[in-house]
């Protein structure tokens, strides 16, 4: 077992990805722009300027600001009803925990709804540290975020399991030399995140199973 775990949130932990995909769908008809898989799959996991360039690339006259704002808010709005869990969001933290692994959550959210999301969804004791795209110099699919937090459990990346739902989360893992590990929700894993991955898998827990059977 790997000293240091790292969970992605949004699609991983929270069941909130497809609460972004639905909500970007109503911006892009808003926005008068087509809404794309194509699209999302490159917006996923991505935050702040490296957010603009994305959408900017695919509709290069919009106002990526507003349009991410317009997303974003909507998402926020929703999330103060309720934050859904994704099946073994509280028990593969706990259950690494109980094993002296040191985990942490590392989300290209800023920060502050990382933690109000965490706290929503009574996650907010599951793990050692807690980090943001904003505390780093370039998104996923760069490996900084991940790299970074490695640092914060005093993990070296090599010794650290990445837990990922997106392409582009499964790319800064693989690329910062973690175990990466892909649990698929929206996004089908392309070849090289086959090629790359350690593991993938339909759920936590049947991830959580791979390793107390030492498959993983």
């Amino acid at each position: 077992m790997k000293k240091g775990a790292i969970f992605d949130m949004d699609g991983l932990l929270l069941d909130t990805e497809r609460l972004y995909f639905e909500s970007m769908e109503l911006t892009t008809k808003r926005f008068g722009v087509p809404h794309t898989q194509e699209f999302e799959n490159a917006l996923a996991g991505t935050n702040g300027a490296q957010s603009y360039a994305v959408i900017n690339r695919f509709f290069p006259s919009v106002d990526a600001p507003a349009m991410l704002e317009d997303c974003t808010a909507r998402v926020r709005g929703w999330l103060e009803k309720e934050v859904p869990l994704k099946a073994g969001a509280r028990e593969l933290p706990l259950f690494f925990r109980a094993h002296g692994v040191r985990t942490a959550v590392a989300s290209s959210t800023e920060k502050s709804l990382v933690l109000r999301n965490l706290r929503l969804a009574g996650l907010d004791g599951c793990f050692d540290a807690v980090v943001s795209g904003q505390e780093v110099e370039r998104g996923k699919p760069a490996p900084d975020i991940f790299l970074h937090a490695a640092k914060q459990l005093g993990c070296a990346a090599e010794d650290c399991y990445v837990f990922e739902d997106s392409i582009s989360g499964c790319r800064a893992g693989i690329a910062a030399g973690c175990a990466t590990v892909m649990v698929i929700d929206l996004f089908r894993p392309t070849d090289d995140v086959k090629t790359g991955c350690a593991g993938i898998f339909r759920s936590l827990p049947e991830a959580q199973d791979a390793i107390l059977h030492g498959t993983l």
